[in-house]
């Protein structure tokens, strides 16, 4: 049979091959077994890295929202997109082999083992026939054998009958019959004997040349199928993971990218427009001479300054040192509803925000309207599906609800547009040189502070009204009125009532807000929206009559 039976020599072995065949078995189904736990652990992975990402994911409506406009929150949260991505190649490394390896090794196994079983039955079969072969012929021997040795004592039988002169011819020749019948007996069991024997031998032959080595061909053959079998399982088994590697490979660089996406220059910027106040920093300090207490100078950024009077302010109060700016200080409170405590750019942030919500608000009732809208004229169209009037206290509803909105947004609008119409165009250098409006304020308490000390000299006057007032215009720089009310709710501002006069004791500076004095004993700053100031030179006179 040459190398296409190499199983022949085993053909004494029957039993042992039987039991490595089925071990063949064994290993293969423990294979599928390892490939189908690996598929857990991918299926677990995988959930484990979608959960992960799930976790770390941008809440919507949450503040966290405010913070991904950052490069390096944006490269966050494609990082966790590309690892959900990256857990789905794992997915698909436990659906492919579950269903090129797993399931069709599982279905040939069962097909495996039927083979076995037939190929083994058969061999079985043909052992048995050999055996009742050997049987047949055993049988055969031993009836040849034993009519021998009757057919050789009937003839001693005879020969003694005939040689004995007291026997009868009679007997003799029964025994001669008898002798004759025997050896007949011997010669149809010798040739049935050698007939069986034949028989035996062709059948032998047949078995271990022909049938025997069949069976053990197919059973080799089966044996090999599923070595190979195997071999290109565990092929399959690195190539469904080689698949997915120029995927994970791109999720990878889309980490990568995203990485080299962040731009810490951008991100400051963001940081800057998030939190620049608006104002502008605070000029230098003049130098006060105190040895001449009755000479006082305006400060160079006061309006008297603007005209020409060429007179500098009084030094800070040492009370007013290390403070900044308190007008704008943080209310506890939930502050007002124009944001008006809130410096300039913070306020107008504020405002466009409250004016995108409400505008998103209005879009929605809107599209609800609409919907209710077509509703009806289906309801119109078709009456048995429904009642048109059921849908009109809806829509009134809604009616209202969006004239409220409207309101309350052309309310904002125009604080916006208010906000807007007086922000200094600030230029790219001043625009980098701006810090936290914290910081900023300092200007303002310094100015009230020197405002309180340039009073202390009017108090030193009492008694004498005219030089009090004629000390309050020498610093005075122009006068306001006030078409509509201010309520000054922050440290450093100053509640002022429509129609009021007042005087102005600096100029708007670009900040927005214009410092006033009410007496000799109230001062504080208001927006400049809230004032109408009048800067012409009878402006000191006019004062000196209130």
């Amino acid at each position: 049979m040459g190398l296409n039976n190499l199983f022949v020599p085993l053909q004494d072995q029957f039993d042992n091959l039987e039991k490595h065949t089925q071990w063949g078995i064994d290993v293969l189904e423990k294979y599928i077994k390892f490939v189908k736990e690996r598929t857990e652990i991918e299926i677990s992975y995988a959930k484990q890295l979608r959960n992960l990402s799930k976790k770390y994911q941008l809440k919507k409506n949450s503040k966290e929202e405010e913070e991904y406009k950052y490069t390096s929150c944006k490269a966050f949260l494609a990082t966790l997109n590309e690892m959900n991505d990256y857990a789905g190649q794992h997915e698909v490394i436990s659906e492919n082999m579950t269903l090129q390896i797993t399931s069709e090794l599982a279905r040939y196994v069962q097909e495996l083992k039927q083979e076995r079983k037939s190929h083994f039955h058969d061999g079985r079969k043909a052992q048995q026939h050999i055996e009742t072969c050997w049987k047949q012929l055993e049988a055969s021997k031993r009836r040849f054998e034993r009519d021998c040795k009757e057919a050789d004592r009937a003839q001693q039988y005879f020969e003694k009958m005939d040689a004995d002169i007291n026997v009868t011819k009679a007997d003799v020749e029964k025994a001669r019959q008898q002798a004759q019948i025997r050896h007949q007996m011997a010669d149809d069991s010798k040739g049935e004997y050698s007939s069986t024997l034949q028989k035996f031998n062709h059948e032998q032959h047949e078995h271990y040349h022909t049938h025997i080595p069949n069976i053990f061909q197919k059973i080799q053959e089966m044996e090999e199928r599923r070595i190979v079998r195997t071999g290109e399982s565990m092929k399959i088994f690195a190539e469904v993971d080689r698949q997915v590697i120029p995927i994970i490979g791109k999720c990878l660089d889309g980490i990568t990218k995203a990485a080299e996406s962040i731009d810490q220059k951008h991100d400051s910027q963001l940081v800057i427009e998030a939190f620049k106040s608006g104002f502008e920093p605070p000029g230098d300090i003049d130098f006060e001479d105190f040895t001449q207490p009755m000479k006082r100078t305006v400060s160079e950024s006061s309006l008297s300054n603007s005209r020409g009077d060429g007179k500098s302010e009084l030094k800070f109060g040492s009370k007013s040192k290390g403070k900044l700016w308190p007008f704008i200080k943080k209310n506890k409170g939930g502050g007002p509803e124009d944001f008006s405590n809130l410096p300039p750019e913070q306020r107008r942030k504020k405002l466009q925000q409250k004016v995108d919500e409400l505008n998103r608000d209005i879009q929605k009732e809107m599209d609800q309207r609409d919907a209710l809208t077509k509703m009806k004229d289906v309801y119109i169209k078709n009456p048995q599906m429904g009642d048109a009037a059921s849908v009109d206290h809806k829509l009134a509803e809604l009616g209202q609800t969006m004239e409220k909105l409207r309101l309350e947004a052309q309310k904002f609008e125009g604080w916006l547009a208010e906000v807007e119409g007086r922000l200094p165009v600030r230029t790219e250098s001043s625009r980098r040189q701006s810090t936290m409006y914290e910081t900023q304020n300092t200007s303002a308490v310094n100015n009230c502070a020197q405002d309180r000390e340039r009073y202390s000299i009017g108090r030193e006057l009492s008694g004498r009204p005219s030089m009090l007032l004629r000390t309050l215009v020498e610093f005075a720089a122009g006068i306001c009125t006030a078409p509509t009310f201010f309520s000054g709710q922050n440290e450093g501002t100053m509640s002022v009532t429509e129609g009021e006069m007042l005087y102005v004791i600096e100029e708007d500076k670009g900040d927005g807000w214009t410092r006033i004095r009410r007496n000799e004993d109230e001062e504080g700053y208001v927006p400049t929206s809230y004032v109408e100031v009048y800067l012409d030179k009878n402006a000191k006179g006019a004062m000196t009559y209130i």
